[in-house]
């Protein structure tokens, strides 16, 4: 599948499901932006601004007008999420775009999202971003764990999932039997045969990245729709990224240990890591950097919580 192209989800129950690749981080089977096509024509996650243009395309090749488009539903606004939220809302004048009640303010005024991704990232990581639009108050509906968002034939049935970030969620459509896994599954990139990590500060929580696939398994989805990339049957995914997932924290953690700081440490995963022939050096050293560091953050916070309840009581 290369960028630009529009594929349908073809499996046993979806129906009217879509997806689209806009060309994420410019190499093809990074990210993915869902269209379904039923009685409330609706889009999942948005991509990266930098590429609405070929979300918008793809509408046009499905022939779904935009002003038919009255559901932007994202997951979470990290900015490979949410970031072209903005101009797909000024596209679609009749739109509510649907998000956690947490991550609204970074949508109405993405300055400290911008500053935070721009940190993690780094400058050679932000070329492939773009500056969000603002999206307007009035334009949001905020959700939050249990609601329900009325698609006509199809409902998203919300999840909050905050391991990855606080501001996540999943959408279980059971109509279709299945899960907007979001990044509680991490990322499935065409070019591997199991899932990478995805761990970003600053509020990574292993525990709650473990609970967060005990939900999915609780929703018991035949289809996994992954943001990072496509979907693909729930069959033994859910244990194999909880192994990925511990063995990546445990990795980092033995590397600190072995190294001399954190920097030397980041060197040695870096010279180690596995990408696509696809990737450019600055892609890879972004995501791994972005990946590191949310384990880093974890493993500090942790050492912190332990050294005070270890620490005896003043007298």
């Amino acid at each position: 599948m290369g960028i630009g192209d529009v594929r349908r989800v073809e499996t046993e129950s979806c129906a009217d499901l879509y997806y689209v690749d806009p060309g994420v981080y410019e190499v093809p089977g990074h990210t993915s932006v869902y269209l379904l096509d039923g009685e409330v024509p609706t889009i999942v996650e948005s991509g990266i601004g930098k590429h609405t243009d070929r979300v918008l395309a793809a509408l046009d090749e499905l022939g779904i007008g935009r002003e038919e488009i009255e559901v932007l539903a994202l997951t979470h606004v990290h900015l490979d999420h949410a970031g072209g939220a903005g101009e797909l809302v000024a596209a679609c004048p009749n739109a509510d775009l649907i998000v956690h009640e947490r991550g609204a303010p970074h949508l109405v005024d993405p300055s400290t999202l911008v500053a935070g991704t721009k940190q993690v990232v780094g400058e050679s990581g932000w070329q492939f971003y773009a500056e969000p639009e603002p999206v307007p108050e009035g334009r949001i509906r905020e959700v939050t764990d249990g609601d329900v968002v009325d698609l006509g034939d199809h409902e998203l049935v919300v999840h909050h999932a905050p391991g990855h970030a606080t501001h996540q969620v999943v959408y279980h459509d059971p109509a279709d039997d299945a899960v907007f896994t979001a990044d509680v599954l991490g990322c499935f990139y065409e070019q591997f045969d199991t899932a990478r990590v995805a761990t970003p500060p600053p509020t990574f929580d292993l525990d709650q990245c473990l609970d967060d696939i005990e939900l999915l398994r609780d929703i018991d989805a035949e289809t996994l729709l992954y943001s990072h990339f496509g979907p693909r049957p729930a069959d033994g995914a859910l244990d194999t990224y909880a192994d990925v997932l511990k063995a990546w924290v445990a990795r980092v953690a033995q590397t600190r240990r072995q190294q001399d700081d954190d920097r030397a440490a980041f060197k040695d995963l870096l010279d180690a890591n596995g990408v696509p022939e696809s990737w450019s050096d600055d892609l890879e050293y972004g995501e791994l950097r972005m990946n590191f560091s949310g384990v880093v953050t974890y493993l500090d916070q942790q050492a912190t919580t332990t050294d005070e309840q270890e620490r005896p009581a003043a007298e």
